[in-house]
């Protein structure tokens, strides 16, 4: 086996590359733009050829690397075939390991972006040490990743971990992006608790600096590190939908930890007892010991976890 490999993390604006050694060090990272014109046929070309490109600058051969792993955003399933295509890239259904392997003659594995970077938190970030985790990524949305005994999660159709289209209210009138109604992803993800902080402050009158400019997720966190009231109980009702709806992912998972990641989760620790107190009340007893901890490998969590699809 060679004692290098290459993650590789295919974005919307641009593809992020890394070379490993089979300690799980990076040596190096960089990006190439994505071109995503003619529905981006360029783009794995492009990856073989600044991979090609890496090997000749660091004078390794073929048999130097034990392979490519690649997350890509959309569905797939377990042989890297996209189920669907990947549409803000402009791929169709296709074999990712085939159509690059086309390219290169090394080994090729890929699985989703979000699963990707599921597995890069378990091997060297936020999960390092458990074999059974969730990772749930706070941003415009809630997305998810979910890895047992090693082996990440895709399901038949390749939507394993979509937490955030849990259904947790039955009387929202307002449609989720994915166009059902009520789903975890309209109250935890930034733009939901902007939207719980709005609503919240057009119910009560007391004095918030919340008040006085934009309303969004920062400044809530922000606020609830100054001991501000109302952006503690708007924080509350986060965490009571958001461990709420991890109580019912432990249920069905039984992992040994929950990653939080995403922009939201730059709040900090003081992130994690809003979420953990309302776990604890809703889990099932047998998953009450379930763990949080806060991502750390950042935007690099999916070349990390590309990579341990070769050598984890």
């Amino acid at each position: 086996m060679g004692k290098y490999a290459f993650g590789v993390d295919v974005g919307g604006t641009t593809v992020k590359m890394g070379l490993f050694v089979t300690t799980g060090n990076v040596l190096e990272k960089w990006e190439i733009p994505t071109r995503k014109e003619n529905k981006g046929v360029y783009i794995l070309e492009d990856v073989a050829r600044s991979i090609h490109a890496k090997m000749n600058e660091r004078g390794l051969g073929e048999g130097d690397v034990a392979g490519i792993g690649v997350g890509v955003p959309g569905p797939m399933d377990e042989t890297g075939t996209l189920l669907g295509g990947a549409v803000n890239i402009g791929w169709g259904t296709f074999n990712i390991p085939d159509a690059l392997g086309a390219y290169i003659k090394v080994p090729v594995k890929a699985t989703n972006d979000a699963n990707a970077a599921a597995f890069g938190e378990m091997w060297q970030g936020g999960g390092k040490g458990c074999s059974s985790m969730v990772a749930v990524t706070l941003g415009t949305g809630v997305g998810g990743g979910i890895v047992v005994n090693g082996k990440v999660l895709t399901g038949a159709a390749g939507a394993g971990g979509e937490i955030g289209h849990i259904h947790l209210v039955d009387d929202e009138t307002e449609s989720c992006n994915c166009g059902n109604k009520g789903c975890l992803e309209q109250y935890a993800s930034a733009t939901g608790i902007a939207r719980l902080a709005r609503k919240y402050l057009a119910e009560h009158d007391e004095p918030t600096v919340l008040r006085e400019g934009n309303v969004s997720a920062k400044t809530v966190f922000d606020a609830v590190k100054e001991k501000d009231a109302a952006a503690i109980a708007i924080a509350a009702q986060f965490g009571d939908y958001l461990g709420k709806g991890l109580a019912l992912v432990a249920s069905v998972v039984d992992p040994e930890v929950f990653v939080i990641g995403g922009g939201v989760s730059k709040a900090g620790e003081v992130l994690l007892p809003f979420v953990e107190r309302p776990f604890r009340k809703y889990a099932f007893k047998g998953c009450r010991g379930t763990k949080f901890a806060l991502a750390q490998l950042g935007n690099d969590a999916g070349i990390y976890g590309a990579a341990a699809l070769i050598l984890v």
